[in-house]
C-alpha cells in the first residue's frame, strides 16, 4: 500500500483534498421562501460569511503546539497507545442503550454534512513497531500513512496554525446537493451546459441509484469523489453524491441514496405547473428541514444528548464548527460495528448472485425462503456496487443490529486495516482473530485520531475539560471511574495477557459467555484502562485529549462521558441556535405545509418506508434504537404516550408493567428529556425534575405492581418549545431497565 495514501475517516474530519469551489450564480426560484445557499454563505445576515466553505475551524480552547505555531507536541507514539488502550482483544461489547448502527451512520452523514479538513501534503507516517508484544499484524510500507492537514493562509508562521473547513458550518443535507452549482447542475437531471434553470426538479438517478461518475459519459468532467480500495484504479466506478466522501462505506452510500430518493419522491409529488425550480427548492427545502428534524428529535435524545429548549433564532450564535468538535469530540469510531447482517427473501437473488457475494467474502446462509447475508466491514469500504446488488431496503434494515459500545476499544477493521485490499487467497480471514493474516499493511484510524489531535493543535485532555467548564482530573482513576490504577501481578502494560476479558455481561448486567460475537455490553478486563494509561502517559495532564474522553465512564442515559457530551451539546446547540434556515425558525416551511400539504415532521423509519420497498410494519418505529423484543426480557415495560399536545405544552399516559413474577412493593420511574421539557403537572404519582431528568414516585395507593400487573392512570402535562420532543429512549424501574413503548 503506498505509504502517501490517508484514509478518509468515519464519523469525523480527516483528510481530504481540498475542492476549489467556483460558485456560479444560483438559479432563483420563484417560491414562498428565500433559498438557502449551497456554501453556507448569507445564513447569517449581520456576517454573511459565517459558516461559509473555506472558513477556518473556531477554537473554544487556545491552540496548544510545541513552538507556539505549528509543531505538534510530542506524545507516545500513536500505535503504542493504540494496541494498549483501542485494542478489543476480538471481544465485541455492544450500546449499553440499544442504539443501532444508524447511530454511527447517522453520525457520519451529519459529519459529512457539516465539516471536512482540507488536506495538505507533508507526510508525517506513524512509526510501526514490529516488536511490540502487543501488535499483531504486519507492515510493508514503512509506517502507518499519515499526512497532516493544511494549514489556513496566513497562520502557523508567526500565529497558531488553523485548519481550514471546506464545507458549510451547517446543517442544510450538504451530503445530498453539495456546495457549488457546478456540482449540484450535474447532479440534477438535465442539461449540463451552467445554467441550472433548464435542469429538472429531480436528481439523477440511473435504476433509483446514486449515479456512477461516468453517468453521463466522460468520468473526467464528473464531479470529483474520493477514492480508495477496491475504487483504487477504477474512479468511474464511484458514485457521486453532494459530498466527495459518499463511497466510504456501502452504509454510508446507502444513506446517500436514500436521501436523493426522498427529493426525488417529494418533488415529483408537487404540481406540475410549477416550474422545474420551484419543485426543487421546495423539496429541498423539505429535505433540509427532515435532516434537521431526525438530529434533534431521534439521533441526539437516543446518544444522551440533553439540550435546552429552543428559544429563536439568535444572530449573535457562532456556528462555526469548532476544531474541538471536529478534530476530538465528534470522532467516535468505537461505535462502528465490523459488520452488517442483511436478512431478507432469498428470492430477491439468483444463485448466482448468491455465489458472486461469497466470492467477494460475504457470508450467505440460506434458511428456506430466507437468507442472511453478512458484509464485513472491510469488503464495504470503497464497494457502492454492492448496493445495488444488495438493494437498499436490505441495507436499511441491516443497520437495526446494535452498534458498539462509545468506549475506548476501536474494532480492528478501523484500528488496524481500515480501506485496504486484502492480500489474495484468503477469502475467510476477513474478521476476528484470523485477520492480520489477511493484510500486509496498517492503517490504523485510532492512531490517526490521536495524530490528528496533535497537528490541529488540540488541548491535552484536562486543559479541553476545563475549555469546556469541567474540573480537571487528578487521578487516572478519576479518568475512567475505576477502582485501581495498578496491574494485577503478572501483567503489566506490555503483557499481551492485560487485555484479557475476565467477564461480560448483557445490557441486564447478567453475565455472557466472554468471547461470543454477540449479548454483551460491559466487560471486565485483566487490567483497568486506568493502569493502562498511568503505564503510557506517566502523568494524568499529559493524556491526549481524544484518548482521555474516550476513556471516560458514561453519564447516566447518555453515550458518553462527561467530556464528549460537553462538546456535542455545545456545538449541535449552536447548529441548531446559530442557523436562520434551522425548521424551528420554519423559512418557508408553513408556506409549503399551506400550500402543498408537504410537511418535515417525519421519522427516519417513515423516510425509509417512503423509498424502499420495506414495509413500514417490519420497520422499528425508532430504528435508532434496537426493538425491545430483539434484547434480553426486560424485568419491566413502560408504555409513553403523547396524548395530546397544544401550544407550548403536551400530555404523556404512563402505563407501568411488571414483568417479573414477584411483586414490586414500592416503584420510582426514571427518564430524561432531551429537548428542555418541563413537566408542570403531574397526577397519580410524586412528579420531580431536575435539569433533563424527571421522576415519578408511586402514590400511597398504587405503591404495589403485583406480577404481570400493569399500572394505568399515570400521566403529567408538561411545556415543550413547539419544535422537538424527543421520546425517552430509556426509562427505569427501580433503577432497571425497562421495555419502552
Amino acid at each position: 500500500m503506498p505509504t502517501a495514501r490517508v484514509p478518509k475517516s468515519f464519523l469525523a474530519l480527516v483528510v481530504a483534498t481540498a475542492a476549489v469551489l467556483v460558485v456560479m450564480p444560483d438559479a432563483h426560484a420563484a417560491v414562498g421562501f428565500e433559498v438557502e445557499s449551497l456554501d453556507g454563505s448569507g445564513n447569517n445576515i449581520s456576517r454573511p460569511a459565517q459558516g461559509q466553505v473555506g472558513g477556518s475551524y473556531s477554537r473554544v480552547a487556545a491552540a496548544r503546539y510545541a513552538d507556539g505555531r505549528g509543531q505538534p507536541v510530542a506524545g507516545p507514539n500513536s500505535r503504542y497507545v493504540s494496541n494498549r488502550v483501542f485494542n478489543d482483544a476480538h471481544q465485541n461489547v455492544f450500546s449499553e442503550h440499544r442504539v443501532t448502527q444508524w447511530g454511527w451512520t447517522w453520525g457520519q452523514f451529519l459529519d459529512h454534512t457539516f465539516g471536512l479538513a482540507a488536506g495538505g501534503t507533508e507526510s508525517a507516517p506513524i512509526p510501526f513497531n514490529a516488536g511490540d508484544p502487543l501488535e499483531s499484524f504486519v507492515d510493508t510500507a514503512g509506517g502507518i500513512p499519515f499526512t497532516r492537514d493544511r494549514a489556513a493562509t496566513g497562520t502557523g508562521v508567526s500565529n497558531p496554525r488553523q485548519a481550514v473547513n471546506t464545507v458549510s458550518s451547517y446543517i442544510d443535507a450538504w451530503a445530498v446537493y453539495g456546495g457549488t452549482t457546478q456540482r449540484l447542475e450535474w447532479l440534477r437531471d438535465g442539461p449540463v451546459d451552467n445554467n441550472l434553470a433548464n435542469n429538472a426538479a429531480t436528481l439523477m438517478m440511473p435504476g433509483n441509484y446514486l449515479p456512477r461518475r461516468d453517468a453521463r459519459g466522460n468520468a473526467a468532467t464528473a464531479p470529483a469523489m474520493d477514492v480508495d480500495g477496491r475504487l483504487t484504479g477504477n474512479s468511474a466506478a464511484a458514485v457521486t453524491a453532494g459530498d466527495v466522501r459518499a463511497n466510504e462505506n456501502v452504509a454510508l452510500t446507502a444513506t446517500h441514496t436514500l436521501f436523493a430518493r426522498e427529493h426525488n419522491r417529494i418533488a415529483r409529488s408537487l404540481p406540475t405547473s410549477l416550474s422545474a425550480e420551484d419543485r426543487f427548492q421546495i423539496a429541498r427545502r423539505i429535505v433540509v428541514a427532515e435532516q434537521q428534524y431526525i438530529t434533534y428529535n431521534e439521533f441526539l435524545p437516543v446518544m444522551g444528548v440533553n439540550l435546552p429548549a429552543y428559544t429563536g433564532y439568535k444572530s449573535s450564535t457562532d456556528t462555526t464548527l469548532s476544531n474541538e468538535f471536529a478534530t476530538v469530540g465528534y470522532r467516535a469510531h468505537s461505535q462502528i460495528h465490523g459488520e452488517f447482517t442483511a436478512e431478507t427473501q432469498a428470492a430477491r437473488y439468483s444463485a448466482a448472485q448468491l455465489d458472486a457475494f461469497r466470492a467477494q467474502g460475504l457470508e450467505v446462509e440460506v434458511d428456506g425462503a430466507d437468507v442472511a447475508i453478512t458484509i464485513p466491514l472491510n469488503v464495504g469500504f470503497f464497494n457502492p456496487g454492492l448496493l445495488p446488488a444488495l438493494g437498499l431496503g436490505p441495507l436499511m434494515t441491516s443497520l437495526s443490529e446494535s452498534q458498539y459500545r462509545n468506549d475506548e476499544m476501536i474494532d480492528n477493521q478501523l484500528r488496524s486495516v481500515l480501506f485496504q485490499i486484502p492480500v489474495p487467497g484468503n477469502p475467510t480471514c476477513l474478521d476476528g482473530p484470523t485477520l492480520p493474516a489477511c493484510f500486509r499493511g496498517v492503517v490504523d484510524l485510532g492512531a490517526i485520531d490521536i495524530e490528528r489531535a496533535r497537528d490541529h493543535g488540540m488541548p491535552s485532555y484536562n486543559q479541553m475539560r476545563q475549555a469546556y467548564g469541567l474540573s480537571r482530573k487528578t487521578s487516572f482513576r478519576a479518568i475512567t471511574g475505576e477502582s485501581t490504577d495498578t496491574f494485577p501481578s503478572g501483567t503489566g502494560v506490555d503483557n499481551p495477557n492485560s487485555l484479557d476479558f475476565l467477564s461480560t455481561a448483557d445490557i441486564n448486567g447478567d453475565p455472557t459467555v466472554v468471547g461470543e460475537a454477540d449479548g454483551s455490553t460491559s466487560g471486565v478486563r485483566r487490567s483497568t484502562a486506568a493502569a493502562r494509561l498511568r503505564a503510557i502517559y506517566g502523568n494524568v495532564d499529559n493524556v491526549d485529549a481524544f484518548v482521555g474522553m474516550i476513556a471516560e465512564p458514561h453519564v447516566a442515559g447518555s453515550e458518553f462521558g462527561e467530556l464528549q457530551r460537553a462538546i456535542w451539546t455545545r456545538q449541535f446547540q449552536a447548529l441548531r441556535d446559530g442557523d436562520r434556515f434551522f425548521y424551528g425558525n420554519d423559512m418557508g416551511l408553513s408556506w409549503i405545509r399551506g400550500q402543498y400539504g408537504i410537511d418535515y415532521h417525519t421519522t427516519l423509519a417513515q423516510v425509509i418506508a417512503r423509498n424502499t420497498d420495506t414495509p413500514a410494519a417490519d420497520i422499528n418505529p425508532n430504528v435508532f434504537l434496537v426493538p425491545d423484543d430483539d434484547l434480553p426480557a426486560a424485568t419491566c415495560r413502560v408504555t409513553y404516550s403523547v396524548a395530546t399536545t397544544w401550544t407550548g405544552n403536551f400530555q404523556v399516559d404512563l402505563g407501568i408493567t411488571n414483568l417479573t413474577s414477584a411483586p414490586v412493593n414500592g416503584w420510582t420511574v426514571q427518564w430524561q428529556f432531551a429537548n428542555g421539557q418541563n413537566v408542570t403537572q403531574g397526577w397519580n404519582g410524586t412528579f420531580s425534575q431536575s435539569g433533563p431528568s424527571a421522576t415519578v414516585r408511586n402514590a400511597s395507593w398504587n405503591a404495589t405492581l403485583a406480577p404481570g400487573a400493569t399500572l394505568s392512570g399515570v400521566g403529567f402535562n408538561a411545556s415543550f418549545d413547539n419544535v422537538a420532543n424527543g421520546i425517552p429512549p430509556n426509562i427505569s424501574l427501580n433503577g432497571k431497565r425497562c421495555a419502552v413503548s
